[in-house]
């Protein structure tokens, strides 16, 4: 494999550790925040960025190349409401969909068809996650931020399901 994909695999794996992690770390303030329905939503996201990195991962050991993990920081989790929260959630998928982008530009200009057919896979699940985000933010802001309305909102996303498509393709 061409030695500009594996460090840009690699750099993408890393991203998507580092997404697991912060993602955890809001799941955990959100428990903090006594609202276990969106701890929950946010745990799931742990689960599906780590299962996104070890597609990358399978991947570079799959075409005999090297993974090589880097050291993660700790993620910063500023948000004091949920609507907050799932503002820096769009934010952060926005950015991830971004470097996913950019790698499969350079999958394009290095011919790297295996990379850009994985990457794909990629391309319409940030579209899902954008989307989620999206309306978990639509939702926050129809409810507010407090009384019954995020009651039934935080039970409706601890009602989210583990190991959606993300498990498959």
């Amino acid at each position: 494999m061409n030695e500009r994909i594996v460090a840009a695999v690699n750099s993408q794996i890393h991203a998507e550790f580092s997404s697991a992690y912060t993602y955890l770390a809001m799941s955990a303030k959100m428990e903090d925040m006594s609202l276990p329905g969106f701890a929950n939503w946010l745990r799931i996201q742990w689960q599906e960025e780590i299962v996104h990195a070890m597609k990358l991962y399978d991947f570079l050991l799959s075409r005999d190349a090297t993974v090589s993990l880097k050291g993660l920081d700790t993620p910063k989790t500023t948000f004091e409401t949920p609507l907050q929260a799932f503002e820096a959630v769009l934010k952060h998928e926005q950015k991830v969909t971004h470097l996913i982008h950019e790698l499969y530009a350079l999958a394009v200009e290095e011919r790297d068809y295996p990379l850009q057919s994985l990457l794909q896979w990629f391309i319409d699940e940030q579209v899902e996650e954008e989307e989620n985000a999206r309306a978990a933010i639509d939702s926050l802001r129809l409810v507010g931020e407090s009384g019954s309305g995020l009651f039934m909102l935080d039970r409706e996303m601890g009602a989210r399901p583990a190991g959606g498509s993300e498990e498959g393709g």
